[in-house]
């Protein structure tokens, strides 16, 4: 998949992801969680993609957006 393609998939999986998680998941969503379920579910492809700074970095950016989640360091 191109990174553009990606991208959309990641943020569009991330919110369909969030809708199967339980009360006490939503309180703190993680990444690992959700690359696991992509795994599951047929859709682990959408992390194979060359970024610079690596694919898991990007969908992991790209899947906090997704959620509104912004983290400070």
């Amino acid at each position: 998949m191109e990174k553009s393609e990606t991208e959309n998939a990641i943020r569009s999986l991330s919110a369909i992801w969030f809708r199967t998680l339980t009360d006490k998941e939503m309180d703190h969503p993680t990444f690992r969680s959700f690359k696991a379920w992509l795994r599951q579910n047929g859709h682990g492809h959408t992390l194979d993609f060359h970024s610079a700074g690596g694919a898991d970095h990007d969908a992991e950016v790209w899947f906090n957006e997704a959620l509104r989640r912004r983290w400070r360091w």
